[in-house]
């Protein structure tokens, strides 16, 4: 095999596994390049929405362990922190729109390490890791990537195509000069996780619930054997970040979510800043972003990992028909023109509207909040096209009208 004549992949996040396992089911040769000494532990992203699941039926046994070691959350809700369910969403309604008629919370590494494992089977795929992408180069045949080594030394790979998929902060990114541009968010999103059982505690609690209130919102989100709460911390606090993570400050707001007289067993804590932006272009010559590369936003509402996957698709099912002389490379403009609409019009907008709902303090924009969620819940029709948009089947549907 001419090593030259492959489809480079630079981060072995989602979007780019799943990009990579997509071509190397099309007998595409590929390469794939991880900064990391072994696939990452990604706590932040554990909701996978119905289409990205039709979507991964694509490859045989994965949907199915998945939900083997994931939970699957029929339902999720909106609560007010002092008068309990606001609106239940219902994804049962969905049944004649997607196979999974439902959210699946289950950690985004899982579903990594299984594609690396139907990845390694095949002779076609290299993986390379300890080598973070550093520069990119092309010209009319092919991409050069320049990777380093832990150690400082340098060296190239040469492909016919590139995708950058090496997060938010990507090489491929700057290296081709695309502005990222966008805002940041004033408070530190701290994750957390328990074997708290809140749904033991909490009425009529789903396995998914975004709580408003107007001095302090939260998240609950339940995964197989654990619960994870996603709190906001003001800047003032998140400046000092051993004090955020203190065990004690820890358990302080932990109290605040719930009431506990045992206290609070912590399995896992994080804290991260969270941003808003769009990269002003997709697709430059033979280098394609995707996934965080190419867009970040708040997790309210869990479209950030489920958008970059959809990526992934979008662009491995074009570039699979370019690479087989179906298509002429012009056919890549339509992925960035595609996928960058959902991320400017959908994605983001939908988390903002999530942020400000439960992050809403005056009373009567709340009460309007929560009249509007009520009455969205108790008509059938408005309910499913909630539905259809929160879960971003509609997103999907609504490319095929864009050129």
């Amino acid at each position: 095999m001419d090593k030259a004549h492959r489809v480079v992949i630079a981060g072995a996040g989602p979007a780019g596994l799943v990009a990579g396992a997509y071509l190397a089911g099309e007998d595409i040769p590929v390469t794939i390049v991880e900064q990391a000494r072994d696939l990452p532990d990604d706590l932040r992203a554990s909701t996978f929405h119905p289409p990205t699941l039709d979507m991964l039926g694509r490859f045989p046994g994965v949907v199915r362990r998945m939900i083997e070691q994931g939970l699957i959350c029929p339902t999720w809700q909106f609560r007010d922190r002092k008068e309990g369910v606001i609106a239940t969403f219902d994804l049962g309604r969905l049944k004649d729109d997607t196979s999974h008629p439902y959210r699946l919370q289950c950690e985004q590494w899982r579903l990594t390490r299984m594609l690396r494992d139907i990845l390694a089977e095949n002779p076609a795929v290299t993986f390379v890791y300890d080598a973070r992408a550093t520069e990119v180069a092309q010209d009319a045949d092919g991409i050069t990537l320049t990777i380093e080594r832990p150690d400082g030394s340098t060296e190239t790979l040469r492909g016919s195509f590139l995708i950058g998929a090496d997060g938010a902060r990507s090489a491929v990114r700057r290296s081709l000069g695309i502005a990222f541009e966008g805002m940041t968010i004033p408070e530190t999103y701290l994750a957390l996780s328990t074997t708290f059982r809140f749904e033991r505690e909490m009425p009529e609690l789903a396995n998914i619930a975004y709580i408003s209130d107007p001095e302090e919102w939260y998240v609950l989100l339940q995964t197989a054997g654990l619960w994870r709460v996603l709190l906001p911390t003001a800047p003032e606090e998140a400046a000092d970040e051993a004090r955020m993570l203190a065990p004690d400050r820890i358990e302080e707001r932990m109290q605040g979510v719930w009431p506990n007289p045992a206290g609070y067993e912590v399995r896992h804590r994080t804290a991260y800043r969270v941003h808003e932006r769009v990269a002003e272009a997709y697709a430059v010559g033979r280098v394609f972003l995707a996934g965080d590369a190419a867009h970040i936003n708040n997790p309210l509402g869990g479209m950030g990992m489920n958008g970059g996957v959809h990526d992934a698709f979008n662009l491995a099912g074009k570039l699979s028909r370019v690479w087989k002389g179906e298509a002429d490379l012009a056919l890549m403009g339509r992925y960035d023109r595609q996928r960058r609409k959902v991320a400017l019009d959908v994605v983001q907008q939908q988390a903002l509207r999530n942020r400000q709902i439960l992050n809403q303090r005056d009373p009567a924009a709340r009460r309007a909040y929560h009249d509007e969620l009520r009455a969205t819940v108790a008509d059938p029709e408005r309910h499913r096209a909630y539905l259809l948009r929160t879960s971003m089947i509609q997103s999907l549907r609504d490319l095929e009208e864009v050129a």
